[in-house]
């Protein structure tokens, strides 16, 4: 058993700007160890595979519990923004520009970039076929770099002994 490589396998099903980010920064670190990585995009995690969104994803604020006005850098305290400002027109486009500045500022790639340092790096980046087929997309709309089109049972068969982590 020790001389197997360790594997690790993300399932990424949100397709925000913010939950878009762990799996590209855990399977840069697993890479950096040493462990093989495999990341399957699913429903809305698609978005951040699709040539149409990887550059456009957002943070909307309604419904994100989280969401600091502090960590976004604007002089509130600790509060949250209330839901209610969420709803206002332009509030996602705001959160999605300061969102964007907090990750620029700690030198982290854009996604775009990320998930093409990762393929260079060796991980293995596939499409959900049941989500390929509800969405009606195909191969050639996705960024170069994902290896194929798969479904769940194929999925599971191709990363048998990894762990696995939901997004």
């Amino acid at each position: 058993m020790a001389d197997e490589n360790r594997k690790i396998a993300f399932i990424c099903s949100k397709g925000n700007l913010d939950m878009a980010y762990p799996a590209l920064v855990m399977g840069w670190a697993a890479l950096g160890n040493g462990i093989d990585v495999t990341i399957f995009f699913t429903f809305w995690g698609m978005d951040m595979i699709t040539k149409s969104r990887v550059d456009r994803l957002e943070i909307p604020p309604v419904g994100n519990n989280s969401f600091k006005m502090k960590m976004m850098g604007l002089p509130t305290g600790n509060l949250g923004i209330p839901q209610w400002m969420g709803v206002l027109p332009g509030m996602t486009a705001v959160a999605t520009w300061l969102m964007r500045k907090k990750i620029a500022g700690v030198g982290a790639p854009p996604v775009r970039e990320y998930l093409q340092m990762l393929v260079d790096g060796g991980a293995k980046l596939y499409a959900c076929k049941m989500s390929v087929d509800m969405l009606g997309l195909k191969m050639t709309d996705f960024i170069d770099g994902v290896l194929d089109i798969v479904t769940a049972a194929d999925f599971m068969d191709m990363t048998e002994g990894s762990q696995i982590v939901f997004i």
